[in-house]
């Protein structure tokens, strides 16, 4: 789990294939119309979340017995799943809007970051990972979280 910028799609990959199990970016799942919300810069609210967490939770749930990484930023997502680890890839904000600033073509950019770090949810439960490093590094030290 992370906010927007935090590698959670290309470190999910990483782990997915480390792990040996699918990967589903939660980004994908959203409908043209929430993408097109938040290119404009307005973040979704709880109303525009609900069936897009749902659909996510519906995948978890098929997944449940074979595994599967899921890159999201919500915890929510865990209701009715029995096993869930959750890693959450975290960076300095301005570490963020770098990148975010450099990304192009996505969605979801720099005017979402703060709102998204406003609602991350992490839990007592949730092994934070530093997602400053290389890409490989921070993979490996989800991949030993989640063992």
């Amino acid at each position: 789990m992370g906010v927007s910028g935090s590698g959670k799609s290309t470190v999910g990959r990483l782990l997915a294939a480390e792990l040996h199990v699918p990967f589903v970016d939660g980004d994908d799942e959203h409908t043209p119309e929430a993408k097109a919300r938040m290119a404009k810069g307005i973040p979704l609210d709880d109303a525009w979340r609900a069936p897009w967490l749902d659909r996510l939770d519906a995948i978890l749930r098929d997944h449940e017995t074979d595994g599967l990484v899921l890159a999201c930023y919500h915890r929510r997502l865990t209701r009715g799943v029995a096993r869930v680890a959750f890693v959450a890839l975290v960076a300095p904000r301005e570490v963020l809007a770098a990148r975010l600033a450099g990304r192009h073509g996505h969605f979801a950019g720099p005017a979402l970051l703060d709102s998204q770090l406003a609602t991350l949810e992490l839990g007592d439960d949730v092994v934070t990972v530093d997602a400053t490093g290389p890409l490989e590094t921070t993979a490996a030290t989800a991949g030993l979280a989640v063992r």
